[in-house]
């Protein structure tokens, strides 16, 4: 018997087999469920290009689709875009199902899972409650996960955005026509579905309070505070004081006091650029006034004056940091006498040596011919 033949025997008998398990389906009532996922895609805005996170929810019901596109996703991005979820289904259902992301989990999984306290007084304040679907179970997640490949081949697909805000915009008009298209599968109009379950939602707050994020600053000496890599600028007073950072989803307020408070747009990615007010620049020639010459430079050449041509060139032909070179030919300044110190380096600069270590060497090789002589003995028999 050949092998081909053996095991088309086994299989037939159900021999090393297991057992064929039909595929199970999920039915859910009207405002039963909303599922929540992210994926990562690439995006191109301002000409640029990101790996940035789409962050998604389906009602479960009658497939509504919402979805926006973040550079991050972090805590507070998951709290910006749960409300505007929520808000656009125009209410909150009985549960938001989860894929075990850290941002909401504190620990366990599946029907275990313990949500992070923060995230649970959320999630209370608009009326509904996290779980989680056991690890590997894909399939209890399936109505947020089908449409992550339907917005990348769709609406991402050969797109490109001026501003992280015009994506998010053209985001939602997206949902708007889609929600509005009769899909095959459910073989309805997802808005149409959505009129019987809109009626089953809870109802959102009378007043949802904005979403934000508190961090402590101290102003640089420039007149900047550091946020997220970014650099706002505040009035040249607060410069040496500590301030509150109030961070939104479109602004960054400073707080000083209760009568001193800036306002900026919030920068969505975190990139080293500095944000400047027009009311916080200073008129032309008004800047602040910096002394080219360092610190130690004008303390050589107060003490020793014809030591200005070596400086000059120690500058631009040293290898060392400026500001170590200058402290270190001081330091030589001080300690030695001054002819041995002129001598070797005028002797120095005629030979284009600009390595201080060499130049004290040099230093100490003149002290000690001419301040250093020994007397001899006088010679006497044995």
């Amino acid at each position: 018997m050949s092998y081909a033949a053996l095991t088309s025997f086994c299989r037939r008998q159900g021999i090393g087999q297991k057992p064929v398990v039909p595929a199970g389906r999920y039915d859910f009532k009207p405002g039963e469920e909303m599922q929540h996922d992210t994926s990562p895609h690439t995006v191109e805005v301002g000409g640029r290009k990101y790996k940035a996170q789409t962050a998604s929810a389906v009602l479960c019901y009658s497939r509504m689709l919402f979805f926006q596109v973040n550079p991050t996703f972090q805590r507070f991005d998951c709290k910006v875009f749960l409300t505007d979820a929520v808000r656009y289904m125009g209410g909150s259902p009985q549960r938001v199902m989860i894929d075990n992301t850290h941002v909401v989990v504190l620990r366990g999984t599946g029907r275990e899972m313990i949500p992070v306290p923060e995230m649970e007084a959320f999630a209370e304040r608009l009326g509904f409650r996290f779980v989680a679907h056991e690890i590997g179970d894909a399939n209890r997640s399936a109505r947020v996960e089908r449409d992550f490949h339907f917005i990348e081949n769709n609406f991402l697909a050969g797109r490109a955005f001026t501003s992280w805000e015009d994506l998010n915009e053209q985001a939602r008009q997206w949902c708007d026509k889609v929600n509005s298209t009769y899909k095959k599968h459910i073989r309805a109009v997802p808005c149409e579905l959505f009129v019987v379950e809109r009626v089953h939602l809870k109802p959102l707050p009378a007043w949802i309070p904005e979403v934000y994020r508190l961090h402590q600053r101290m102003v640089d000496v420039e007149g900047y505070v550091s946020v997220n890599s970014n650099r706002y600028s505040v009035p040249v007073s607060w410069i040496g004081r500590r301030v509150e950072v109030r961070e939104t989803k479109n602004k960054i307020e400073f707080e000083l006091d209760a009568r001193n408070i800036v306002t900026h747009r919030r920068a969505a990615t975190a990139e080293p650029q500095r944000i400047t007010l027009a009311e916080h620049k200073l008129p032309r020639g008004e800047g602040v006034k910096r002394s080219d010459s360092h610190p130690e430079e004008q303390a050589i050449l107060a003490a020793a004056p014809e030591l200005a041509q070596y400086v000059a060139a120690l500058k631009t032909k040293g290898r060392k940091v400026i500001a170590l070179a200058l402290r270190q030919l001081l330091r030589l300044v001080k300690e030695y006498p001054r002819e041995p110190l002129l001598g070797a380096a005028a002797e120095a600069a005629q030979y284009g040596l600009y390595d201080l270590d060499r130049l004290e060497r040099m230093i100490l090789r003149r002290v000690e011919r001419d301040y250093f002589l020994l007397r001899k003995e006088p010679e006497t028999d044995d």
